[in-house]
This record gives C-alpha cells, sequence and structure tokens, in this order.
C-alpha cells in the first residue's frame, strides 16, 4: 500500500511542477497551513483530505472528477476496482493531464 501511496504522490508532483508551481504556492492555492504538507503527500506519506479535492483539482488546473478517479486509484485500489472494473492501479507512470486510462 505504501508504494501505491508513493505513486500517487508522483502523481500529484507531476501535476504541480506542469502547472510551475512550488509546494509553498500549491500549499497557499488549497489552503494547507504548512507547505510541508504537500511535500508530505508527494513522498506518500499523507493523502488529500476528500473536502479538500475541488481546491487540488482548481490549483492543479484538472477537473475534480479526474483527479478524485486518479487518486483514487492510489488511496483506496478496491474501491477504484469496484467501480471503473479496472486494475487499481498500474505500473506505468499516471498520465499527468489527469485522464482517466482504461
Amino acid at each position: 500500500m505504501l508504494e501505491l501511496r508513493r505513486e500517487g504522490g508522483r502523481y500529484l508532483k507531476e501535476l504541480r511542477e506542469g502547472r510551475g508551481l512550488s509546494q509553498r504556492q500549491l500549499a497557499q492555492l488549497v489552503g494547507a497551513e504548512y507547505y510541508t504538507f504537500i511535500s508530505q503527500l508527494e513522498t506518500g506519506r499523507g493523502r488529500i483530505p476528500p473536502d479538500r479535492y475541488r481546491a487540488w483539482a482548481d490549483a492543479l488546473g484538472i477537473p475534480a472528477k479526474d483527479l478524485v478517479r486518479n487518486v483514487m486509484r492510489f488511496y483506496d485500489p478496491l474501491t477504484y476496482e469496484i467501480l471503473f472494473d479496472a486494475e487499481p492501479a498500474s505500473r506505468t507512470p499516471p498520465n499527468p493531464a489527469g485522464t482517466h486510462r482504461a
């Protein structure tokens, strides 16, 4: 499970870097009290609180639905598999554009 969280963290980092944001800037945009929270997420030591999904999606420039679908692969793979009748997480790098892979 920790490896999945790390993959999810890499996905978030790719999105952040793709937007040209520092961890500090992203923390401000999503309302995180400490920018170190972003580092924790990007290294797989935490997860985005569900009540902040929309703020994260807005800050990262992707639809909230795509963000939630993609992070669910890493945060809750069994639910992802049930909902989307798909593999919980592939070993290929996630698509930073936020689109779902079948």
